[in-house]
């Protein structure tokens, strides 16, 4: 059994019943192939207690988004203007950091700072990271969080209250379930607001309109 093969085997149901047509969205990523073979297996999925997700080629899973409606402009990726060109996003860990493809292989892309690490050359190597590592998707945390406030439905994610990288703890009380969609809409303005800003620099963040001088 390859390490997709298990990935897929400890996986939820898929969260599109109709196979997926054969899409034009992968078609610029040498991973492209490698991506459409796994959902042609299972069009879509969770895994570790919803920790993570990944989004269906096509169709229309409830309460989410499938693999082009998640990658277009209209959505949120544009947000994040230059930081999200030549990247294809296909699944997401529980707090919305992203795993995209690129030219390079798979990337983590950081929701809070737009900032991305390479992970792995292939999807076989990036399913082997996700099996290794709890915090490549933060099931322990997801895990605990559920238990005391019920599942995650779909649509929704674990949004810090004091951003991560701002030094909000991984903590329970730091935690609330939040509308994926907003969330990465507002991870994108935190993004952008500060991409500029040396290591340990004070943060003032503006929220809602910005101020023109």
């Amino acid at each position: 059994m390859t390490r997709t093969e298990e990935l897929l085997s400890i996986s939820s149901a898929p969260l599109v019943t109709t196979p997926p047509d054969n899409s034009a969205t992968t078609k610029d990523f040498h991973l492209g192939s490698e991506l459409i073979a796994m959902l042609e297996r299972k069009n879509g999925f969770y895994a570790f207690e919803s920790a993570l997700h990944v989004f269906p080629l096509t169709g229309e899973p409830v309460g989410g988004s499938n693999l082009a409606e998640w990658n277009s402009d209209s959505l949120w990726r544009s947000d994040y203007g230059d930081l999200t060109s030549r990247l294809l996003f296909f699944a997401e860990d529980v707090f919305q950091d992203q795993f995209c493809l690129s030219s390079s292989g798979v990337l983590r892309f950081s929701a809070e700072t737009g900032g991305t690490k390479p992970i792995a050359q292939s999807l076989e190597s990036w399913a082997e990271l996700i099996l290794r590592d709890d915090h490549a998707t933060g099931w322990t945390l997801a895990k605990t969080w559920q238990a005391e406030n019920g599942p995650l439905t779909p649509g929704k994610r674990l949004m810090p209250k004091i951003p991560f990288f701002l030094g909000g703890a991984y903590s329970m009380d730091n935690l609330w379930a939040g509308d994926a969609v907003e969330g990465m809409r507002f991870k994108a303005d935190l993004a952008l607001q500060t991409r500029n800003l040396p290591d340990g620099a004070q943060v003032r963040i503006v929220l809602g309109a910005k101020p023109t001088n």
